[in-house]
């Protein structure tokens, strides 16, 4: 049985009288034990659910929905399995000491990467796990290879495991569909490496769907851990040459370049990006392959739709890695605005300058950084700097301590042109402490 924790007001749920602390049974007779079983069987037209009230009645509902309609109802969720590997290039062994505990765990967890996409490697999965994603179908999966010869894989996540290619097999054979990636270490797994684990990959296509190379990222606080090289220019260059041939290759042989490489290889390579096409339907985006193309896309439409907005000057902020793509979308912005843009740079002295992505942006270096500039009527923040769902930067700053600080409303909008001028919208209607877009 699953426990409903709490109800969406205005809801199926909420109309039928369901209570936060009731349990599901079933669904069109199908036994649910967790989060996983509920999505698998809410997504249909017609459903009859037994629940287990808090007064312990049995209760049948029978309802008819859309099929992907929700039933507004918020239930328990699983506390993640953990990962027993010491990748030497693991960024949580490269936290610094004081953060909030959540961000510790190294969870590994078949159920996490069908629900929400996250990666994982397969290491701690048993045959009952295994069989329950044959049977259930639980379709795609993303799974973290790195490297498929077995030993340079044990060197890279630090424990003896299985070899990876025979569970890939498996999955491929029960038809599930699979995406991968490989955080690049220079010098351990690029080069023949790397080769040999893009050929190893496509003769698994097409239930491997797509491969993501991506460069491995490093803080200041590698204390005690593996030397890791950071990723260079001339590295870059090499990766991106057998990245590239092999699209060539594979686009003859599949109808798809099957392999991308991550944004952050272009900007490192000073190589022009691929074009949205390129990306296909951008099956690895959430894993920064294809974002600044992506963002690219959306800058026309944006513009054509921007009307004056009665504002003076806004600001907003960025990481190191994207300033100049932004710089260049908020002056044409400004200029179909009639608002003065300004774009700042977060520089990473938390984790280091060497991690210059968005997404890892402290409150801390947010405020030291912005305190005595005249940053203008508002201050926009891209939603990736912040904890899914909650108003918080890595560090436990809040949105309201950062507009408190400044002295000025701060709005969380969505990393896009789109939520840049939804934002700048939003605050024509009026000074707020924090707005989320």
């Amino acid at each position: 049985m699953l426990k409903i924790e709490s109800i969406e007001s205005g809801s199926y749920a909420a109309e039928l009288g369901v209570q936060a602390g009731d349990r599901i049974l079933s669904i069109n007779d199908h036994e649910i034990s967790d989060i996983v079983d509920y999505h698998l069987h809410i997504e249909t037209d017609h459903l009859l659910l037994e629940i287990l009230r808090k007064s312990d009645d049995l209760w049948e509902l029978d309802l008819q929905k859309e099929p992907h309609e929700d039933l507004g109802l918020i239930v328990e969720h699983p506390q993640p399995h953990q990962c027993g590997n010491q990748c030497v290039f693991c960024f949580v062994h490269q936290l610094p000491k004081g953060m909030r505990r959540t961000l510790y765990i190294k969870d590994e967890d078949y159920r996490f990467s069908y629900l929400y996409g996250s990666y994982i490697t397969l290491t701690n999965l048993n045959e009952s796990d295994l069989q329950r994603i044959i049977s259930d179908k639980l379709s795609p999966l993303y799974i973290s290879v790195h490297a498929t010869d077995h030993t340079l894989r044990e060197k890279l996540l630090g424990a003896k495991i299985p070899e990876i290619l025979p569970l890939l097999k498996c999955l491929a054979s029960a038809e599930i569909e699979l995406h991968c990636q490989v955080v690049l270490c220079s010098g351990i797994n690029d080069g023949k490496a790397l080769k040999q684990t893009i050929e190893d990959l496509a003769t698994l296509h097409p239930q491997v769907v797509s491969v993501a190379v991506v460069p491995v990222g490093l803080t200041q606080y590698r204390v005690r851990l593996p030397l890791i090289k950071k990723m260079t220019e001339k590295g870059a260059t090499s990766c991106l040459r057998i990245i590239h041939q092999f699209q060539q290759d594979f686009l003859v042989q599949f109808g798809s370049r099957f392999v991308f490489a991550a944004d952050e290889f272009y900007l490192l390579a000073q190589q022009q990006l691929p074009s949205e096409a390129d990306y296909e339907d951008f099956p690895q985006i959430e894993n920064g392959v294809g974002m600044i193309t992506q963002f690219r896309q959306q800058v026309a439409n944006v513009l054509s739709e921007t009307q004056p907005i009665e504002l003076n000057k806004i600001t907003l902020v960025t990481g190191c890695l994207f300033v100049e793509e932004l710089k260049s979308f908020t002056s044409q912005l400004s200029l179909k605005a009639g608002i003065a843009l300004q774009v700042i740079a977060i520089r990473n002295d938390f984790f280091g300058s060497d991690v210059t992505v968005t997404g890892l942006v402290t409150g801390t270096d947010l405020l030291n950084q912005l305190q005595g500039l005249a940053l203008g009527d508002g201050l926009l923040i891209p939603d990736v700097m912040l904890k899914d769902g909650e108003h918080l930067f890595l560090d436990d700053i809040s949105l309201k301590e950062i507009s408190s600080s400044l002295q000025l409303p701060v709005f969380a909008i969505e990393s896009s042109p789109w939520g840049i001028l939804d934002g700048l919208e939003m605050l024509v209607d009026g000074p707020v402490d924090i707005i989320h877009c």
